[in-house]
């Protein structure tokens, strides 16, 4: 039995296509979006090539900010993220919103002798933060119930396998934005695609993170045709490139 997981593709449809192209050849046997669909230059296309998947979506934070609106800014770059949001989601088109109010919570099933429990941030809330330096303490916060013993989230953008007692949690990193540095002063994204597969085989569970190539430039030359608001500085994230 084998899983592909894609997260946090942020309306890029390139980085999408790259992605889903090796996992076409991959063939899993199931496919789960573990949200962030939206939030980026391409979201209606992003959003329509998903659908077509048919597999089920975890409602991501960027997609209820893009159907119920944005939080508040506090800081000069949350005012940019604020513009931007607000630009991308008048940019859905037809029932795209409707399309992301079936997006869930939670998502919990079977992978033969494994169970796992998927996410975007935590069980709790697509808020939620869990890295490798995460302090276990605040980890037991989040983790509050929760006996699946394979835990799978995304929403950092940050590629991990990290044990939590006698717990594992997968995050598959991001496929359209993966960071290579973040931190609130600054954020580098890596000129990459990153999606993971789960399999259980002979009672073997295995957990192979992926990262791919896709036309970065091209992506770039989307989001700073489009339009939006503070293009330049969205694109110099991709600080290799630019």
């Amino acid at each position: 039995m084998r899983l592909g997981i894609i997260s946090d593709i942020h309306g890029n449809l390139l980085a999408l296509e790259a992605v889903l192209d090796e996992l076409e050849r991959e063939a899993p046997d199931r496919l789960i979006c573990l949200g962030d669909v939206v939030a980026g230059p391409r979201a209606h296309e992003a959003l329509a090539r998903v659908r077509e998947l048919g597999c089920p979506v975890i409602m991501g934070n960027w997609d209820a900010w893009s159907v119920d609106g944005m939080p508040e800014p506090s800081n000069t770059v949350e005012e940019r993220l604020y513009d931007l949001g607000a630009f991308w989601a008048e940019q859905l088109e037809g029932d795209d919103r409707e399309f992301i109010r079936t997006f869930v919570p939670r998502i919990e099933l079977d992978l033969d002798e494994t169970r796992l429990l998927c996410f975007h941030g935590s069980p709790r809330s697509y808020d939620h933060w869990i890295v490798a330096t995460t302090p276990d303490p605040e980890v037991a916060e989040m983790l509050d119930g929760v006996a699946a013993p394979v835990l799978v989230g995304g929403h950092t953008h940050l590629q991990m396998v990290r044990r939590y007692e006698d717990l594992l949690f997968v995050n598959p990193g991001s496929v359209g934005m993966p960071f290579e540095l973040w931190s609130p002063e600054a954020v580098q994204i890596a000129p990459r695609a990153e999606y993971a597969v789960l399999s259980v085989e002979d009672g073997a569970f295995a957990v192979d993170l992926r990262r791919t190539g896709y036309d970065v430039k091209g992506h770039l030359r989307a989001g700073l045709d489009s339009g939006m608001p503070h293009a330049d500085w969205w694109a110099a994230s991709w600080q290799r490139l630019t």
